[in-house]
This record gives C-alpha cells, sequence and structure tokens, in this order.
C-alpha cells in the first residue's frame, strides 16, 4: 500500500528544518511577493523556493503539480495580456487579438508568485512528516480538532490516490477498459469515481468513530506518543524571516 501522505522519506538538510520554521517560511515567503510587487524580487523568492526543493531532493516531486497549474498560468496570461485595466502599449498581435505589454507584465508577475507558492508549499509538504507538524502545532495551543482537520487535508490527496488505484484494478479485473483514448477514459470515469468517493466517506466515519473510542473528544490535558526533537538554529532562521518579513514591508511603507 502507497504512503497516506506526500512527504518523501529522503536524507537532506531541508527535512532536518524545524516543521513550525519551514511553516514560516511559506507565510513569509508568499507575503513577501504581494508586499514587495517587483519582478526582480518575486523571481528571486520564486528560485529560493525551487532551490530549497533542490536541496531537499524532492525538485521533481513538484513538477508535476506545477504542470497540472499550467492551464492557470496559461489563462492568467490570455486574461490579463489583453483585458488588464492598465493596458495601453501593444506589444503583438494575432489577428483579431491584441496582447499589450502592462498585460503581460502583470501575468508574469503572477506567475512567479503561483510558482513561488506551488514551490514554497511543496517544501513544508513534501519534506515534513504531517503528524509532526500538526503535533507541533497542538503542542504551541493549536486546538486538537483543528489540528485533526489539517492532518486530514495533508491525507486526503494521497488516500484518494491510493483508493483510487485498488478500484481501477477491481474494476480491470472485471472486465472494464480504463486506458486507451479520451472516450474510453471518460465512460469509465463515472463508474471510478463514485466508489471513490464513497469508499472515502466510509473511511472518514470509521475514522471518526476511531477518535470517539479513543477519547479523542475528553477534557483534561492531553499527552504525545512522541518527545519533541531539537531542531539546531531554529530560532535563529525563525528570526531572520521574521526580519525579511519585517523590511519587505519597511520598504513598502518607505518606498
Amino acid at each position: 500500500m502507497g504512503s497516506m501522505t506526500l512527504y518523501v522519506e529522503k536524507n537532506s538538510i531541508i527535512h532536518n528544518i524545524d516543521p513550525l520554521t519551514k511553516l514560516l517560511y511559506v507565510f513569509v515567503s508568499i507575503a513577501a511577493t504581494y508586499i514587495v510587487p517587483a519582478h526582480e524580487f518575486v523571481l528571486l523568492v520564486a528560485a529560493f523556493s525551487l532551490l530549497l526543493l533542490v536541496l531537499g531532493k524532492v525538485f521533481v516531486k513538484i513538477l508535476p503539480i506545477i504542470a497540472i497549474s499550467i492551464i492557470l498560468i496559461i489563462s492568467i496570461i490570455i486574461v490579463q495580456g489583453m483585458f488588464h485595466p492598465d493596458n495601453e502599449t501593444i506589444l503583438f498581435s494575432v489577428g483579431v487579438i491584441t496582447f499589450y505589454q502592462e498585460g503581460l507584465s502583470y501575468a508574469a508577475l503572477l506567475t512567479l508568485r503561483v510558482i513561488n507558492m506551488l514551490s514554497a508549499f511543496g517544501v513544508l509538504i513534501l519534506t515534513t512528516k504531517p503528524d509532526e507538524l500538526i503535533e507541533r502545532l497542538i503542542k504551541k495551543g493549536m486546538s486538537p480538532k483543528i489540528g485533526y482537520v489539517f492532518l486530514s487535508v495533508l491525507q486526503i490527496i494521497p488516500q484518494m490516490r491510493a483508493t483510487m488505484a485498488k478500484i481501477t484494478d477491481a474494476q480491470r479485473s472485471r472486465g472494464m477498459e480504463t486506458e486507451g483514448n479520451l472516450l474510453v477514459r471518460l465512460k469509465a470515469f463515472f463508474p471510478l469515481i463514485g466508489p471513490v468517493v464513497l469508499n472515502s466517506l466510509n473511511d472518514t466515519r470509521e475514522r471518526a468513530i476511531a477518535l470517539e473510542m479513543r477519547g479523542f473528544n475528553t477534557k483534561g490535558k492531553k499527552t504525545f506518543l512522541n518527545e519533541s526533537q531539537e531542531y539546531p538554529y531554529r530560532k535563529v532562521m525563525q528570526l531572520l524571516l521574521a526580519a525579511g518579513l519585517i523590511a519587505a514591508i519597511m520598504w513598502r511603507i518607505l518606498l
């Protein structure tokens, strides 16, 4: 059975960084690209996020996610290039369709932000064990119920992917064609997606029952199975990230 998380087990410097520090990096890197709307700065932040993925040995894993976002990126380029309110300078025309320099410039900024956002979340999700991240957040005061919701969100995609694989194999054994041209795949889609959704709902119900049997909603102090791991330079990295965010805010205010 495949892993129920998107976490990739590797021995890298990024894997050995405190999960809360990586969560803070996600917030700071995304916020900074909106605070400082300069192409060069956003490109630098996006490149740094991609570098972290390389150092974490998970760069290949983020490529399919970025590829899926290509449709969104293309739509951004078309809409902004043609209809941005500040469009004035014609860059080029394709028949009756005209693209403007101002719109394409803004589209490039949005594209860099999207790539940075996906890369930053990739650093967190692909190099951090979800249970460790949620456990540390709960120890910092977050409600266990909210922690359970976050953990379920992190697990839902790999869980449905594993369920889809099992149901596809089961349907193939019954003679259903699931591979071929687009029409064949569309015919197989609904017979496959129905059992996947129902199975996911059933898994959610069984998990809720299991949590109730273990006293999830009981009052009182909670105990943790795992001891907190100490991460070197944790406070230094968090201070640097906070300082970087403050510097971005000051730059925006003063300039």
